[in-house]
C-alpha cells in the first residue's frame, strides 16, 4: 500500500512538472479555445475581446476548493464587472455537471466543458495520470487584448478572487 501511494506520488509530480513546462507565460498571446458552456452556449476566447477576463481552471465541480472558489468568484461579480472584467471557469465535467453545480450555487459566470482536456493542456493545466485526467488549479489572466497579463499556478481558493481583484486593479493603473 505504500509503495502505491508513493507511485501516485511521483507521477502527481510529474505530471505538475510537465504541465508546468508547457504553461503560457505573461505576455504571450492566450491560447484560443472555443468550449460549450452547462447550457451548450459556444464560448470562444474572441467572445471576451476588450474586456479582462479571469479563466480559471479547477480540478472538479461540487468539490470542496472548486465550491469555494467558486463562491468567491460569484460574490465578488459586481467587482470584477466594475474593473471591466469577466469571470470564466474550466474544468473536464461534462455540462450537465456544470449546470448542476452553476444552479446549486447560484453562480453567476460561465463554466466551461473541456471533457477531452484538450484546452486545459494547451493551457498547461492538464494532469493526466493515464487512469484519471483533471484540470489543475491555475489561474490566467488575460488583457482586453488577448494577452497574458499574469499566470496564477498555486491558488489558494479562499482568497484568490480577492488576489485577482487587487492585480487587476494595479494592471489598470500601469
Amino acid at each position: 500500500m505504500a509503495w502505491q501511494r508513493l507511485l501516485v506520488a511521483c507521477l502527481c509530480v510529474l505530471a505538475t512538472t510537465m504541465a508546468a513546462a508547457e504553461t503560457p507565460q505573461a505576455g504571450a498571446p492566450a491560447p484560443d479555445f472555443a468550449l460549450r458552456d452547462g447550457t451548450g452556449k459556444l464560448r470562444q476566447l474572441a467572445d471576451w475581446r476588450g474586456q479582462w477576463l479571469v479563466l480559471y481552471f479547477y480540478p472538479k465541480d461540487d468539490t470542496p476548493g472548486c465550491t469555494t472558489e467558486a463562491q468567491r468568484f460569484r460574490d465578488s461579480h459586481a467587482e470584477f464587472a466594475a474593473l471591466g472584467a469577466q469571470v470564466a471557469g474550466v474544468s473536464l465535467d461534462d455540462a450537465s455537471s456544470h449546470q448542476a453545480f452553476a444552479k446549486e450555487q447560484r453562480l453567476n459566470f460561465p463554466l466551461l466543458v473541456d471533457e477531452g482536456g484538450k484546452t486545459a493542456r494547451t493551457y498547461g493545466a492538464l494532469t493526466n495520470l493515464g487512469i484519471a485526467k483533471f484540470a489543475k488549479r491555475h489561474t490566467f489572466l488575460i488583457d482586453p487584448d488577448g494577452r497574458i497579463a499574469k499566470v496564477y499556478r498555486d491558488v489558494e481558493p479562499s482568497n484568490h478572487a480577492t488576489e485577482l481583484l487587487a492585480d487587476i486593479r494595479v494592471f489598470k493603473r500601469n
